[in-house]
């Protein structure tokens, strides 16, 4: 039987070009995408520096497509009320970036915005044990953040199929809708790999933005996704 899970493709701007931001927004949505994601470095809690609430703003109003807002900075609680108010739509943080990831995931679901935690490869499961309830979405990392153009760690194959197991036993239990993207090093030959192993939304920058035809790439993606059979 067919997987009849959504996917969602979302394309990471990190790997687009900054001079012409706008247009490779809406280029990439009218490609076939589906949400926009949105990294956010701070040179603290990752050893690179991005981007921040004033380009969220900018970019807008290119889009109605989803804004999704990955925060890897440290301390994440002041922040999120500026990106809830320059546009995002998901805004996610990693629990050690977070004294307390409850009133962190609150504050995000306070804003009108929803809300998700971020795992890196070495973060065990056990932080969602007691938020789930609060999470409308998992971003698992399968690289190592910081850097764009990195390449798949393979673990993460294994550590999807828990985490979906989690999902699936929670929304068996009445549980909410929770969402399972997955960042790092996906690519049109792997995608069917982590879709297949459970996850429903898929972050790639280089592998789309480095591509002259954006289009053509994410029709390849889903092409992929479309072959995987349960």
């Amino acid at each position: 039987m067919t997987n009849s899970m959504t996917a969602r493709i979302a394309p990471s701007i990190l790997s687009a070009d900054f001079a012409k931001l706008g247009q490779e927004v809406a280029d990439v949505i009218h490609a076939g995408a589906d949400w926009i994601h949105f990294d956010v470095m701070d040179n603290h809690y990752v050893p690179n520096l991005t981007i921040g609430p004033m380009v969220c703003q900018a970019i807008r109003p290119y889009t109605t497509a989803p804004i999704d807002v990955h925060l890897m900075v440290e301390p994440v609680d002041s922040l999120i009320p500026m990106f809830a108010k320059a546009g995002a739509n998901y805004i996610t943080f990693h629990p050690e970036a977070s004294k307390h990831i409850d009133r962190s995931l609150s504050l995000i679901r306070d804003n009108g915005c929803k809300a998700g935690l971020v795992l890196n490869p070495g973060t065990p499961l056990q932080c969602l044990d007691f938020v789930m309830d609060k999470l409308d979405m998992i971003l698992l990392m399968s690289v190592n953040p910081g850097f764009g153009g990195q390449s798949f760690i393979p673990s993460t194959l294994e550590k999807i199929k828990q985490v979906r197991a989690r999902i699936d036993a929670y929304r068996n239990n009445g549980g909410q809708e929770i969402l399972l993207e997955v960042d790092g090093g996906i690519k049109v030959d792997n995608i069917a790999k982590v879709y297949a192993a459970g996850a429903d939304t898929f972050v790639a920058g280089s592998a789309i933005f480095g591509q002259k035809n954006y289009a053509e790439v994410i029709q390849q993606m889903r092409s992929e996704i479309a072959k995987v059979e349960k």
